[in-house]
């Protein structure tokens, strides 16, 4: 089944400064949308309007059409990785994947060296070891859609192409919404990709759209077309 993920008429604003003001973006089952933006454009506080965390002064949220009125998101629905850190330090890595339902073995698959670190507390891991642990719980939970906010921030590059890897796969099953400081990975997994300028959002036609809009300048050669 192919679920759709709306968001449009968004007002937000901070001390009479309106940050969002003309916003369209959609999320699918099977596809990958990217929202990048300059620093302080609104792709996080979009990103919690639509998780229910931020209250605006007016949205339109639907999921497969139908209007989501409450600030509640179900986990079936939309799950959400933040910047910050979201599970507690004193959790270990076998306890998190149990309460979230998800395969240790996959993750060893993928990560080999967290065999040895099934029974350890967030606590006691590196910044980069938590931040893979909190994205692999995010990204493969059963759930209509999922948003991941600066994943690649603080992943060694050995991870990224894991990560992207991962992406990838899990799209079969869910919409991913994702936004990074580092474009270049977000532009080699997505299928659309928006861009925040001004309070409105952009859907780009191909990568010279960044440079139209002002948000990076981009080599052709070494970046995949959208």
């Amino acid at each position: 089944m192919t679920n759709l993920l709306e968001i449009d008429s968004v007002i937000l604003e901070f001390n009479s400064i309106r940050v969002l003001q003309d916003v369209y973006l959609k999320s699918e089952t099977g596809k990958v949308t990217g929202l990048l933006g300059r620093n302080g454009t609104g792709k996080s506080c979009l990103m919690k309007i639509l998780f229910g965390e931020l209250i605006p002064t007016d949205k339109s949220i639907r999921l497969n059409g139908n209007t989501l009125i409450n600030s509640y998101r179900s986990p079936k629905d939309l799950r959400y990785l933040p910047q910050t850190r979201f599970i507690p330090n004193s959790q270990t890595i076998k306890r998190i994947f149990s309460d979230f339902k998800i395969d240790f073995s996959d993750l060893i698959n993928n990560f080999p060296e967290f065999e040895k670190l099934y029974k350890s507390k967030l606590i006691n891991l590196s910044g980069g070891e938590r931040r893979i642990i909190e994205i692999y719980t995010i990204l493969v939970s059963q759930t209509k859609f999922c948003m991941l906010d600066e994943p690649f921030s603080q992943v060694m590059p050995i991870h990224v192409d894991t990560i992207k890897r991962l992406i990838l796969r899990e799209k079969k099953n869910k919409g991913i919404i994702i936004t990074d400081h580092m474009y270049k990975y977000i532009i080699n997994v997505c299928d659309d990709l928006y861009v925040i300028r001004d309070g409105k959002t952009y859907l780009t036609n191909n990568i010279k759209d960044l440079e139209t809009l002002g948000y990076a300048r981009v080599n052709e050669k070494n970046i995949t077309s959208l």
